[in-house]
């Protein structure tokens, strides 16, 4: 539905956006995810036309945006980061306007159909000042999807909104992925997770990694990570390394212990049986993974190395270089 290959941006001998290249297929719903300033903006304006490219090509649903654009513009709804509203007007009048804009036959239909795919009919005739942020947003949507397009470019889609708002929205977008291709550009690493089929990672203008979020786990993580917890503090720690896969075992505090393996076979069986022949109080198991945050920031920067960047466990906390290493006391103070 979507190709971007080699796509550049030049403002004289600065480089914006240098040689990205990715594809979204029909039905996805892709996060475009960077830092300020890495050029996630930049781009998703040459995909919508707004802006020309230096170099490279995008093109929508088969139509080139630079050699026939107002066929790729036909396929695209774009809600960018601040929604032109005129908050004057009603929200039925505004769409009309919209809709007269862009010479849409029928217009009644199309905004009675994006107000209700935008769960939005019940304030057609209320002005827009009125409403509160997140129905404001629900308004630029709706005028996105007054054509009936199938692509989607959402830019900050949820940003300034309250945590109740952030919800309504995020189920919005998850209703509209189900019957579009969407490109989704965040801050907010969870909605990723929570929204995304893949993601797409932008670094001072250029990819630095395209995958699924499971996917980029699974490449940074390197050695599955376990850590333990026993009421035993006298623990031979060279009996881990009889149990196959095993690759080190540490004590950071007596009985707190963090076990790497290479990730070739599931251990935890193994470790329990060790526990109880070796007569451990094995108080907790837990396997840590890299959070999308940890990668994110892997990605994006070199401060830190691998190692010391925030996981989370198997109950979905964080786990941080500090924490492993603090007694239990500490961690629930």
């Amino acid at each position: 539905m979507i190709e971007v290959v080699g796509l550049t941006k030049r403002y004289g001998d600065v480089t914006v956006v240098d040689d990205v290249s990715f594809s979204v297929a029909r039905g996805e719903v892709l996060g475009f995810l960077g830092p300020n300033g890495a050029g996630k903006t930049t781009t998703m304006r040459m995909l919508t036309g707004y802006l020309p490219a230096t170099s490279g090509t995008v093109s929508i649903a088969g139509h080139d945006v630079m050699t026939d654009p107002l066929n790729a513009r036909r396929q695209i709804g774009y809600l960018p980061e601040g929604v032109p509203l005129y908050t004057e007007m009603t929200v039925s009048g505004y769409l009309d306007h919209m809709a007269r804009l862009r010479n849409l036959a029928n217009r009644p239909e199309a905004i009675q159909r994006a107000m209700d795919l935008v769960h939005l009919s019940y304030r057609a005739h209320d002005r827009i000042g009125k409403l509160s942020k997140g129905q404001r947003q629900r308004v630029g949507l709706a005028q996105a999807l007054l054509h009936n397009p199938d692509v989607l470019i959402l830019d900050e889609p949820t940003v300034g909104l309250d945590p109740r708002q952030i919800i309504e929205v995020r189920e919005l977008i998850r209703e509209l992925g189900a019957t579009r291709t969407v490109i989704l550009s965040t801050h907010i690493l969870p909605e990723v997770s929570m929204l995304c089929n893949r993601v797409v990672i932008i670094k001072k203008g250029t990819v630095a990694a395209v995958d699924t979020p499971a996917g980029l786990t699974a490449r940074l993580q390197g050695a599955e990570r376990i850590e333990l917890e026993t009421g035993t503090t006298a623990i031979d720690l060279k009996r881990f390394y009889s149990i196959p896969g095993i690759t080190n075992a540490t004590e950071s505090t007596p009985g707190h212990l963090l076990i790497e393996t290479d990730s070739s076979r599931e251990v935890r069986p193994d470790i329990a049986k060790l526990a109880v022949d070796a007569q451990w109080d094995l108080l907790e198991m837990r396997k840590i993974t890299l959070s999308l945050e940890a990668i994110f920031l892997e990605l994006t920067t070199q401060e830190e190395p691998i190692d010391s960047v925030v996981g989370t466990d198997d109950h979905g906390e964080t786990i941080t270089e500090a924490t492993k290493s603090a007694p239990a006391e500490q961690e629930h103070a």
